[in-house]
């Protein structure tokens, strides 16, 4: 089965407030429930905000390391979720499950497997 991932795009600023997000939580908790009971989840993380990464890459023979995001934008990755399934169109459909519970875009995006 192939496997996919499901990115939350998170817009930057401030959390919701309680009352915002505590609905939102919940429904999340259910759905992420049901995709364990369905056997397609097989990982989720969600992630610190951008300002907290690090940043490594090679300029010539050395290699620098800054903080922050390499990029600046109005929006981050704030999760993931792995999935497998049997096809893109069974993987869109969770995508489509996770955007309608959070009210956030979500990116779905086969993985490699093998070398890389």
């Amino acid at each position: 089965m192939k496997q996919y991932m499901l990115s939350i795009i998170q817009p930057d600023g401030p959390e919701p407030a309680p009352e915002v997000l505590e609905p939102i939580m919940k429904n999340l908790d259910a759905l992420n429930k049901e995709i364990r009971e369905a056997g397609a989840w097989v990982f989720a993380a969600g992630l610190f905000p951008p300002d907290t990464a690090t940043v490594v890459r090679r300029q010539g023979d050395e290699l620098l390391t800054t903080d922050g995001p390499y990029a600046e934008g109005k929006e981050h990755l704030g999760g993931f979720t792995i999935i497998q399934a049997p096809d893109l169109d069974a993987a869109l459909e969770w995508g489509r499950k996770y955007a309608d519970v959070l009210g956030l875009p979500i990116e779905v995006r086969p993985m490699h497997h093998g070398t890389c």
